[in-house]
């Protein structure tokens, strides 16, 4: 069935993600070298979509500055949700430029065209709602899906056990009437949740279609997993910039000396610029406007927007937000940590660190593995930082 509209979810902030949320939304982190956001509004319009409602909240301003009134020369309207108050909610803050059926995809998830396609072409008018399903190992961290046949029998909020092995993808094709729906479906703990209303549709009896989809589907739950979703898509081959050579993926734009080794699979996005002597990569990422300067060592990172690393620095197994600067000789070795996120201790997660916006890590400074550098915050110069350093903060030697 064709879907001419679809309500991308952009609204929330991803706290789990911090630091690199602190002053910008989930949708705009870096998958690869490109906002996760893009990838989603691409996929859709790839599948034939035109009608594209982007539901905004946090942070508004910078998804609104970056997308624009078009996207890929079609129309987008914004919705805003004041309040985070549940997917369902933010869903309905659309429900006035809605009168058929409609695709909902979040937008913090990179997806493909094929997917889209797939579900939109497994929807019926007599279907209350269609999902894309896909098998992952990773099930208990989101919503788990039950099949019978080709009909969805539970959804399941993060299971207790790994015996789940279907995973919601959050592409959903909706019937008009599933707006009402969310809207008489209970609150939890002062929210409305899309999943609670397909939840009823079901318990009612109702179609509730799930369509197993192939192709590459990466979330991040926390900031490392931004690091397994630039592996996936550059393994995939889906970056934007041309190939130079097997794996070797550069925009038109870049600068790489020649004396400058870049090691497959790698993107080079446009503006960068690579240093005589440097090694980029493998599984790394740069994106605009970064520079690598002579002599330095970039592995297995993804670094953002205007990042600097320094002469004969070494990252490794990093990522860094906007406007980072590692300094000369200083030194991110990676490995495994235990990291801490909020109140909770995640052991064992091959972490170098995460440097959010605008901090600088000086010369010959140390960072050890799995240290969260908070925005504006500095390492200064042939200091060594460990652990959480909280946004401003300075650490001396």
């Amino acid at each position: 069935m064709r879907l001419d509209s679809a309500v991308i979810l952009a609204a929330g902030e991803g706290t789990r993600l911090r630091p690199l949320t602190k002053h910008r939304p989930k949708p705009l982190l870096p998958a690869a070298n490109r906002p996760i956001l893009s990838y989603v509004l691409d996929a859709l319009i790839d599948a034939g979509v035109d009608d594209l409602h982007l539901v905004v909240g946090y942070q508004r301003d910078r998804v609104q500055d970056h997308v624009g009134p078009t996207y890929r020369g079609r129309t987008v309207t914004y919705h805003v949700q004041e309040k985070q108050l549940g997917t369902g909610h933010a869903v309905l803050q659309a429900r006035d430029a809605i009168d058929a059926d409609f695709l909902v995809v979040n937008g913090d998830e990179v997806v493909t065209a094929g997917m889209v396609e797939a579900v939109m072409d497994a929807h019926s008018a007599t279907d209350a709602a269609t999902l894309g399903i896909v098998e992952s190992d990773r099930a208990a961290e989101y919503g788990a899906v039950s099949l019978d046949g080709d009909r969805i029998v539970e959804l399941v909020e993060r299971p207790d056990d790994g015996s789940y092995r279907l995973l919601n993808a959050g592409i959903y094709a909706c019937g008009p009437s599933l707006l009402a729906d969310i809207e008489s479906t209970e609150r939890r703990a002062g929210e409305r949740y899309l999943t609670d209303a397909i939840a009823d549709q079901i318990r009612a009896g109702n179609a509730v279609r799930g369509v197993r989809i192939e192709g590459l589907w990466s979330s991040a739950t926390y900031p490392w997993d931004l690091l397994t979703v630039a592996r996936d898509l550059l393994a995939a081959g889906l970056v934007g910039e041309p190939e130079r050579s097997r794996g070797v993926y550069v925009d038109e734009t870049a600068s790489v000396h020649a004396d400058a080794t870049l090691r497959a699979p790698v993107v080079v996005g446009p503006d960068a610029v690579v240093g005589p002597g440097a090694v980029v990569g493998p599984d790394t990422a740069l994106g605009r406007n970064v520079t690598v300067e002579s002599g330095a060592i970039v592995d297995g990172s993804v670094l953002d927007i205007d990042t600097r690393i320094g002469a004969n620095a070494t990252v490794v197994d990093a990522v860094t937000g906007q406007g980072v600067t590692v300094g000369p000789g200083a030194t991110i070795p990676g490995g495994e940590a235990d990291v801490r996120v909020g109140t909770t201790i995640h052991e064992g997660r091959r972490l170098g660190c995460i440097a959010a916006d605008r901090a600088t890590i000086g010369g010959g400074a140390a960072v050890g593995p799995g240290t969260l550098i908070g925005p504006d915050a500095s390492v200064e110069t042939g200091a060594y930082a460990d652990g959480v350093v909280p946004e401003g903060a300075e650490v001396r030697r």
